[in-house]
């Protein structure tokens, strides 16, 4: 008969940060770099989540 091995579980590996964008909590902050859209001619805030890189914009 064979040996038997002890089963564990791995720890996870630093995956928090997506498992939380992936569920709709990003960590929004405001990208101060553009702040006029030529396209629409308005003023817009770009919000950029710290963790995984997702955009989004605002029209004001």
């Amino acid at each position: 008969m064979g040996d038997v091995l002890p089963f564990k579980r791995k720890p996870p590996q630093g995956k928090t940060a997506n498992t939380l964008c992936r569920e709709g909590f990003h960590k929004w902050r405001v990208d101060k770099a553009k702040k006029f859209d030529v396209r629409l001619g308005k003023l817009i805030t770009v919000y950029v989540c710290e963790r995984c890189g997702e955009k989004k914009i605002t029209a004001h």
